[in-house]
């Protein structure tokens, strides 16, 4: 096999293989990377060859110049922005506010986040500091690129920034409070007055999350346990009523009241007594401490739900608190301490001898608990009178009572007047219409007269009804009778007027059988119209004419 002397051989002694660079950086400045030194080869030789070849460029003078020259100056060097700018960032402190919908602990949340502004290329970062066990991705919210100012696509530049600001990044808005030392300090070399500094709002979750430091409260010196052992079974029993004057059925109870002094409990035991209607339950409230004053709570401190704890009460009842004679409320309920028993008379009289204990008179049930007169609430406007207060009497409504003997005596007796409407409205005028009043349930009805062309529908225009006169109150209303019914008078009907015109001979009649009750001038003004026209019939029949039209 022939060998060509032409081909080269791998350096078996290469022992990195990877690419290399054909740039670096000197001085800030991207230059050529200088050629390896070959085996056998000085290198600071070859360096300062270098070195002389540059120096050598540089300081010769071109041939060929454009002016003359005196007239070329020294050019000064043009330094890119990529390299006068690099490594150079404004950053800005902001925050966004994010709605939280699905919670009910929260209803916003407040994330503060930095935004780097980066002045060789223009474009900006903003990244979100990340919270342990927050439970959020957080971090880099926007890689670092151009952020669009507006519909056209035009970027934020450095001097589009400001404290105080809203910089609106698709959709979000960000709203800058503070800036760090470099970036004011550029701004004010650029010309630009940033705003003064805004303070950062506190987001409330996490507020609410921060743990309080642990307080120690010194114990007290008070021995429990002594007392249990020196107090054990030694109760103190006081004899009471229980008021009960705010209940719905007001009744006074016979209780016993016992305080255990091994631990400060307090027990309500009821007396039940035969016959008296009540459930025969022997304890009213369980043994327990009673709280008598408590901490200082805000207003919407759920105390009626939640359980009262130690930490909210401020001092509980002692044996220095009960005494006979005084009336003391526990639990909300009122008691009247009126006796006790030999053990505890001789325990107040040892241990307390300034609290006297002397039994007192056992009040009357009566003069505790005042009965008070049922109260009837106001008539609502709903149905009638009598129906409205059968719901109050009864929790089964029953109907009203009605007179019979009245029904049974007018039986199918209606007064009937004739009525005009009396309104504002020109096309009421020629409105006629027929009152009727039924004796046996003093209610009214109206009914119109057909008007020819007039576009009104004629018929019933009040069913039976009995109708308050103006003024009257609702508790005690006063209502329209035949004594109200003159000619001429006017009637208000649930907001409208009607005028009485003429009545019949009945009405005459019924009126002229009852003027002990009947106002004369009501009896005078219906004789007067019926008299009237009583007179023009007869003239009519001596003329020969058909016999007088009935009156309505």
């Amino acid at each position: 096999m022939s060998l060509n002397m032409n081909s080269t051989f791998r350096d078996v002694r290469k022992s990195a293989f990877h690419r290399s660079q054909t740039l670096v950086y000197r001085n800030g400045f991207a230059v050529p990377r200088r050629p390896t030194v070959g085996i056998g080869q000085d290198p600071l030789l070859s360096e300062q060859l270098i070195q002389q070849q540059i120096s050598k460029l540089s300081s010769e003078t071109p041939y060929i110049t454009r002016g003359s020259y005196q007239e070329q100056g020294l050019v000064e060097d043009v330094i890119p922005a990529y390299v006068a700018l690099d490594k150079k960032v404004l950053r800005f402190y902001a925050y966004f506010e994010e709605d939280i919908l699905c919670s009910p602990k929260e209803q916003h949340r407040v994330c503060p986040v930095v935004i780097y502004y980066y002045l060789e290329d223009d474009s900006i970062c903003i990244f979100e500091p990340r919270v342990e066990n927050s439970g959020i991705p957080q971090g880099e919210r926007i890689k670092r690129q151009r952020l669009p100012r507006n519909a056209h696509g035009e970027p934020y530049l450095w001097k589009h920034l400001n404290i105080g600001m809203y910089l609106e990044v698709y959709g979000v808005k960000y709203n800058i409070t503070q800036c760090d030392a470099f970036t004011k300090e550029f701004m004010e070399s650029e010309g630009i007055v940033l705003n003064d500094p805004q303070p950062m709002p506190v987001d409330p979750y996490s507020q609410s999350r921060k743990i309080t430091l642990p307080s120690h409260i010194t114990p007290s010196n008070f021995d429990q346990m002594q007392q249990f052992i020196d107090m054990d079974r030694k109760v103190l029993r006081f004899f009471a009523l229980l008021d009960d004057a705010d209940a719905l059925f007001a009744d006074t109870r016979a209780v016993t009241i016992q305080f255990y002094l091994g631990d400060n409990t307090v027990e309500i035991r009821e007396v039940h007594e035969a016959n008296s209607g009540h459930d025969p339950f022997p304890i009213l409230m369980h043994r327990q401490k009673l709280p008598k004053t408590f901490k200082a709570t805000p207003q919407n401190f759920p105390s009626c739900v939640l359980e009262v704890s130690k930490a909210e009460v401020e001092e509980y009842y002692t044996p220095k608190d009960f005494q006979t004679g005084q009336t003391m409320k526990l639990r909300g309920r009122r008691f009247l301490l009126y006796d006790c028993d030999g053990f505890t008379k001789e325990y107040y009289q040892k241990n307390h001898p300034d609290i006297q204990m002397k039994p007192s008179e056992v009040p009357n049930k009566t003069s505790l608990v005042q009965l008070r007169k049922k109260e009837v609430p106001p008539y609502n406007g709903f149905g009638s009178l009598e129906d409205s207060l059968q719901n109050c009497l009864y929790l089964i409504p029953e109907p009203p009572k009605k007179n019979v003997l009245k029904m049974l005596e007018n039986n199918n007796k209606v007064l009937c007047y004739s009525a005009r409407m009396e309104s504002q409205n020109p096309d009421d005028d020629g409105r006629l219409f027929i009152l009727s009043y039924s004796l046996a349930n003093d209610m009214i009805s109206i009914y119109e007269k057909p008007t020819r062309n007039s576009g009104i529908i004629a018929g019933k225009f009040l069913k039976d009804t009995r109708i308050p006169k103006p003024g009257s109150s609702l508790e005690n209303p006063e209502f329209y009778s035949p004594a109200d019914f003159a000619i001429g008078a006017t009637l208000h009907v649930f907001g409208r007027r009607f005028v009485l015109t003429d009545a019949d001979q009945y009405v005459l009649n019924y009126l002229e059988s009852n003027a002990g009750q009947i106002p004369h001038q009501t009896l005078l003004s219906i004789h007067q119209k019926l008299g009237v026209r009583t007179e023009n019939n007869q003239a009519h029949d001596q003329n020969g004419d058909d016999v007088a039209e009935p009156s309505s």
